[in-house]
């Protein structure tokens, strides 16, 4: 049965990390026959416009943050504009959609935008959540009332013992009580942080159904009851092989090194970023990575913004070649998900620093799972030295990432992740 072209509204998290897989998502529904509206914040949006091709059939809509242009974007300025400024700005949006003719299917909410589901309550529309990350990182949020229940946790989300493990199930890897996704920077950060993602998850409890992108895997696969909601649909790998519109960036691309590339042996050159979300890990890492990268003779790229920068030794830049290609041996990544996502895809191992976050958990499963890294606790000659070698010289690693590689991202993956995208579709077309 052929459906309308009907408007799907998607609300994704305001960074880079959520902003490219939710275009991905959006790509997916143009092609099937949908009309994809992705709304975001005028900071985002005059950057990432310009790069829609209107054929495309996706419709960038701005939405105002009222926050001043010279405060910076932060968690927290973030946060606070989601809450009390950005509701009735997209709900005067999707009430001019609606009353605009086409009829607007549901919003799409990345569940970090939880703030969108009660607008789209507010004008009758239904709400579907979208997890750009891992679904294991999703199940160890959701379990916070077990983790408080248990005592794992307080109430404020605090460990009651940060050297504890926790572990979801016995075939997953472990993660450290200190290393929860909320634990960052104060503890007033920290409570914060906590609050915002009980809110989430109050939130999500109305959703009937939430769009990961991730994959079916193994160590992933609890069967989830069909009472259960929001009940979770799997979109990976076709929203990660995805390619319209797939390298919409916030910032402007450096291809200035690709002739250097082309003369490096294939295989040697390091490749070393931290994200684009990422704060910077403090001048005296950074000097103490650059200085390590200098010493070990090795080629590299190293992505480094500009607030990262201030803590390269004097006259770095002048001593050695700071450069960006795909076809390099090995990651130095904080493991973020769109990172290690991408790092399978190209068949690269991983020397892994996780910083904050869902990168704790990635990182477990990328070497206690996968087996596809090693983990650093620092910067040093030796240690970078003896980590790079490992992943690079070690022949079985290579073996289980091609494996990852095929199983994760071969057709019958694909077959899985239509089957739940047309699940979908159908239920929109009743």
């Amino acid at each position: 049965m052929k459906m309308k072209k009907k408007i799907i509204i998607l609300i994704p998290y305001p960074a880079q990390g959520h902003v490219t897989p939710m275009l991905k998502l959006a790509s997916l529904l143009s092609n099937l026959g949908f009309r994809p509206v992705v709304v975001t914040p005028e900071f985002i949006h005059r950057r990432i416009s310009p790069q829609i091709n209107p054929r495309d059939g996706i419709l960038c809509v701005p939405i105002s943050d009222g926050l001043d242009p010279a405060e910076p974007r932060d968690f927290f300025s973030i946060q606070r504009a989601m809450e009390e400024t950005m509701p009735s700005n997209l709900e005067d949006i999707v009430r001019g959609m609606i009353h605009g003719g086409g009829g607007v299917a549901c919003l799409v909410v990345d569940l970090l935008a939880s703030w969108a589901v009660g607008v789209a309550r507010q004008c009758g529309v239904e709400a579907v959540g979208f997890w750009p990350a891992m679904h294991a990182t999703y199940r160890l949020v959701s379990a916070i009332p077990d983790l408080i229940r248990t005592g794992v946790i307080s109430e404020n989300g605090c460990p009651t013992n940060p050297k504890s493990r926790i572990c979801l199930s016995p075939n997953e890897p472990t993660l450290a009580a200190n290393e929860l996704p909320w634990l960052i920077g104060s503890s007033s950060a920290r409570v914060s942080r906590f609050k915002f993602w009980t809110r989430t998850l109050e939130r999500a409890k109305t959703l009937r159904y939430l769009l990961t992108n991730t994959f079916p895997n193994e160590l992933d696969s609890k069967t989830q009851k069909t009472n259960m909601f929001p009940r979770v649909l799997k979109m990976g790998p076709l929203i990660m092989q995805a390619n319209t519109i797939s390298t919409a960036s916030f910032w402007e691309e450096d291809k200035n090194c690709v002739d250097w590339l082309d003369e490096q042996e294939a295989g040697s050159v390091l490749y070393v970023s931290f994200g684009s979300w990422v704060s910077p890990i403090g001048e005296g890492k950074v000097e103490g990575l650059a200085l390590t990268l200098e010493a070990l003779g090795r080629p590299f790229v190293w992505v480094l913004g500009h607030a990262w920068r201030r803590g390269l030794p004097y006259g770095y830049a002048d001593r050695v070649e700071v450069l960006k290609h795909p076809a390099v041996g090995c990651y130095l990544t904080h493991c973020g998900w769109n990172s290690t996502v991408e790092a399978v895809q190209c068949r690269k191992p991983l020397l892994c620093y996780p910083i904050a976050g869902d990168q704790f958990l990635n990182c477990a499963y990328i070497v206690d799972a996968w087996r596809i890294g090693v983990k650093i606790e620092g910067f040093g000659v030796e240690e970078v030295e003896n980590g790079i070698r490992e992943v690079v010289e070690d022949e079985k690693m290579r073996w289980r990432i091609e494996r990852l590689n095929e199983r994760l991202f071969g057709k019958e993956e694909s077959s899985k992740a239509m089957a739940n995208l047309s699940l979908f579709m159908e239920d929109l077309g009743e």
